[in-house]
């Protein structure tokens, strides 16, 4: 007999292990029905198990554990990124808090053993997590980025760009980490809205220019007064970046300043002449109109500077201070200075020397490091670059004519738009640990690009008459370099391996929206370029990102992150994982612990079931065979669950987990417990012993196949139940996770049997609905007659006469040619039905009672009517907040509406 309730926290690692001992997340090499294979999105090698794994690697182990047992030969191949910026920032970190030395003064070969030291310690702690959460990964396979294989693929690829001229080295801006002295990538730049401000400065105009400008308008924004100036206002929120300042813009079509256009100003503190321009990029309706041009440390200065042909010039060093290496006008109290400070230098300097025309406060969005916390610079510095543009263009054919899908398709979008406007890729990164650049630079700077070393010398050796000294370039390459080989590289490439021969392309890609441009679109771009043109996956499944229950985004400073682990601890795995599958249909999961639980409650509703047939002697039955039962019930719930599989099975290859899961919640909660099991107990109880033998073997078969629908949403209360039921009966053939998909033909849905049911538990809803809407005492029995019933009526009434007894609680079935006095009425199954209540309820007590509740709901429909019918709510409210204020409306109308239908009733008792 089953415990009374599953302990996950002693089952789990339990079951966790046999799994893995069993060899079956390994594919199958022999019977296999296809191939299906996924790569997991890797986690940082320093990360820790968030909710947004969570939910990834539930939908992921869901589509694996499905088409296992569909008897495909399924490939899902986990690994972890070796998150380059992420982790020398942790082991740094860590050799401070020893009191070692820093990494510069420790070396580089030094401080990369230390690395590997901690990789091996602590980088394996994201794995051991996935594990907890159940995913069926086919841990033999586990690769890491840094691996000696994925590190040869990455060499050859970078050498085979290079050589067909889509990689190079170029002078242009990066996102520049102070702190890290390294380029970062957009997707680790953090925008902060900060307190700030725009200084307006007067620059003056060199040669004794001067003009006429507006400064008084008429009713139609025409000019009627003028002043003559010597200057030109321009505004920043980046006072130091003044003094690289190479131009001022103004748009074209600005009248104000049209003759200005090819002038020149005079900088000031550093004297430069810097010429005016004429560039679409300037908005004459913001402030003066007129912008300050630094292209050396602003992306859209940049492309003006560009353009206009306007020189770039550097004035901060990697660390963020003011230097005069290209700025030797700059003076020399600057150079050196930490930039904010600068900032304050230039300020009290404008002040003093009168052209700070004014200060205007504002609150701004800065980019910050996501690591280091500082603010990031633009800043020019010579990188390694992808010719992106070129290698999009596969890439989007691929996703325009159908060979790689996205679900939802609407996602599409986010990926077209971005191939559709890409920029070139900065690769490099001033960091240690990574893939060091595969670049080495003879004695007059010359460029050899080869695998190894000894290749690069071989290369050299052309250049010279003798062997020269080489030295690799010191960079390494962004993460997401070798990320976008993920799908083939792991696989064995650039070998032609019997898993790339097999599984390549890849089935599915589960993953974030937010990565849809820096890994999805790269892998395509990559995938297409070097595996003969064939796409990396043919789907992109995209979940959504999990909120709290208000919609916030999930923050340790809010104090609202739902740590999975805990959430594992305590409850377990399965409610876990049935939450992300019921939820997953947004794009804004909002999730609170509270529903977590009572998915828990779902799990303990079917282990209860479980052990309500084994007390009832439903055991498996040696060749039991579902399709020659006779009981009504029997033949219904056979078809009830054909449908509940072609539901789970349908959604889960339409990568459709909620639709999944509801389809799931509702076959076992509605159908299977609260219906089949509540008809089945007479059967259990009576003495016909063949309807009884016959309903004990169907119970045993429902739940077994309901465990196999089950399994891949929650493993292992599945898994379990099916260790334990099998110890009554036939042996079982192995663990649920190597178990067949249950195959059920067409034929075993009944039509009649679906009818006739169907039309008992109609009526049990409807009389359990108006007991409890007319306030009936539980322990009242009253009376119920159907009004002048048919044949086929009659006919189902007499053979489930004692099922609607016991489960409609009522004291006798009959039949009358009209309504008996006191009655109240209701329609089900196209016969009136009455329910006697003269004499069971308080007709002045519950008459008031009624009148109560519906006037709170006018209240509440009144209070939130006004606040729809503001203006000033809709407008200002968060959409989330007015569309919960929506849906509380149409709960109160409707709520109103039942309890007037209950009013009404009452009349008719009088």
């Amino acid at each position: 007999m089953l415990e009374k309730t599953f302990e996950p926290q002693a089952a789990e690692p339990r079951l966790y292990a046999q799994w893995e001992e069993s060899g079956l997340f390994a594919p199958r090499t022999e019977g296999a029905a296809g191939a299906y294979s996924i790569v997991i999105p890797p986690p940082n090698v320093t990360g820790s198990l968030h909710i947004g794994h969570a939910l990834n690697n539930t939908l992921q182990d869901i589509l694996a554990r499905y088409h296992r047992m569909k008897g495909k030969a399924v490939l899902w191949l986990p690994g972890t990124d070796h998150a380059g910026i992420a982790t020398q920032m942790v082991v740094e970190r860590q050799l401070a808090a020893g009191g070692n030395i820093g990494r510069r003064d420790m070396g580089r070969d030094v401080f990369i053993e230390k690395i590997w030291e901690w990789k091996a310690e602590s980088g394996g702690t994201i794995v051991r997590q996935l594990r907890r959460l159940g995913a069926s990964c086919d841990w033999s396979r586990e690769r890491f980025t840094l691996d000696e294989g994925l590190n040869a693929a990455v060499r050859k690829v970078f050498v085979q760009l290079h050589k067909d001229g889509l990689i190079y080295r170029d002078k242009r801006l990066v996102n520049w980490d102070p702190h890290f002295q390294t380029a970062i990538s957009d997707l680790e730049v953090e925008q902060r809205e900060v307190d700030g401000a725009y200084w307006h400065f007067a620059y003056p105009l060199a040669d004794g220019v001067t003009y006429e400008h507006p400064v008084a308008f008429d009713e139609d924004g025409k000019a009627t007064e003028w002043e003559t100036r010597d200057f030109i206002v321009v505004a920043t929120t980046r006072p130091e970046t003044m003094l690289g300042d190479t131009g001022v813009a103004v748009h074209p079509d600005d009248e104000r300043y049209a003759g200005l256009v090819g002038k020149f100003v005079t900088l000031p503190i550093v004297g430069r002449r810097i010429p005016i321009v004429a560039d679409d990029y300037a908005d004459p309706t913001k402030g003066s109109g007129a912008v300050k041009i630094t292209p050396a440390h602003d992306f859209n200065d940049f492309g003006v500077g560009k353009r206009a042909g306007l020189p770039s010039l550097n004035i901060l060093d990697a660390f963020g201070r003011i230097t005069d290496v290209d700025t030797p006008d700059v003076p020399s109290d600057y150079v050196g200075q930490d930039r904010f400070a600068a900032r304050k230098a230039i300020v009290a300097r404008a002040e003093e020397e009168g052209w700070l025309r004014e200060i205007e406060k504002t609150k701004h969005v800065v980019p910050h490091g996501d690591r280091s916390g500082v603010v990031i610079e633009p800043w020019l510095t010579d990188q390694w670059y992808v010719d992106a543009k070129v290698l999009a263009q596969p890439a989007l054919k691929a996703v325009e004519q159908g060979d790689t899908v996205f679900e939802p398709k609407s996602y599409e979008k986010i990926y077209f738009e971005w191939l559709r406007n890409i920029e070139p890729w900065c690769i490099s990164r001033q960091l240690w640990w990574g893939h060091r650049i595969p670049a080495w630079y003879g004695p007059n700077g010359e460029i050899y690009v080869a695998e190894t070393e000894e290749d690069a010398r071989e290369q050299a050796m052309a250049d010279y008459d003798s062997e020269v000294a080489l030295t690799q370039d010191e960079d390494v390459l962004d993460t997401w370099f070798s990320s976008a080989l993920w799908p083939f590289s792991t696989m064995g490439w650039p070998e032609k391996t019997e898993d790339l021969e097999r599984f390549y392309p890849t089935s599915d890609l589960v993953t974030a929206a937010d990565i849809i441009f820096f890994w999805v679109a790269r892998m395509m771009m990559m995938g297409l370029h070097f595996m003969d043109g064939e796409v990396p996956f043919k789907r992109v499944i995209i979940n959504g990102l999990v909120r709290d229950e208000k919609g916030q985004k999930m923050s340790k400073s809010k104090g609202n992150v739902i740590d999975p682990l805990g959430i594992i601890d305590e409850l377990g795995a399965d409610p876990l994982r049935f939450t992300m599958a019921i939820l997953s249909g947004t794009r804004d999961i909002k999730l609170s612990k509270q529903r977590i639980e009572g998915y828990r409650n779902f799990g303990t509703k079917l282990w209860n079931a479980a052990r309500f047939s084994q007390m009832n002697e439903a055991r498996r039955v040696e060749s039991f065979d579902p399709a020659t039962v006779e009981q009504t019930i029997n033949r219904w719930i056979r078809g009830e669950l054909t449908k509940a599989e072609r539901a789970v099975s349908d959604a889960i290859e339409g990568g459709r987990f909620d639709d999944a899961a509801g389809a799931l919640y509702r076959f076992v909660w509605n159908v299977f417990c609260d219906w089949y099991l509540e008809l089945a107990k007479p059967v259990f109880q009576g003495s016909d012993e063949a309807a009884k033998a016959e309903t004990r073997a169907m119970t045993a078969w429902t739940l077994d196949q309901t465990l196999k629908l089950l399994h891949p949403v929650m493993p292992f209360i599945t898994e379990e139940l099916w260790a334990e039921l099998g110890k009554e009966g036939p042996a079982r053939d192995g663990l649920l996770i190597g178990a067949e998909w249950p195959v059920l033909p067409d034929a075993f849905i009944d039509a009649s049997a679906e009818a006739e049911i169907g039309w008992l538990v109609d009526l049990i809803g409807e009389i359990r609905g108006l007991r409890a809407e007319m306030n009936v005492p539980p322990s009242a029995k009253p009376p119920l007659a159907f009004v002048a019933p048919d044949a086929v009526t009659a006919e189902r009434i007499a053979r489930h006469r004692d099922l609607i007894l016991t489960l409609g609680r009522v004291s006798e079935v009959g039949s009358a040619d009209a309504a008996p006095t006191g009655a109240v009425t209701f329609v089900s199954g196209g016969s009136t039905v009455a329910l006697s209540l003269a004499g069971i309820i308080d007709l002045t007590a519950e008459r008031s009672r009624l009148e109560k509740e519906i006037a709170v709901f006018d209240s509440d429909i009144g209070h939130v009517n006004k606040k729809l019918g503001n203006p000033n709510f809709v407008s200002r409210a968060a959409p989330d907040v007015v569309e919960e204020q929506r849906a509380k409306l149409a709960e109160a109308e409707a709520g109103k509406v039942k309890l007037q239908a209950a009013l009404a009733r009452l009349s008719e008792i009088g």
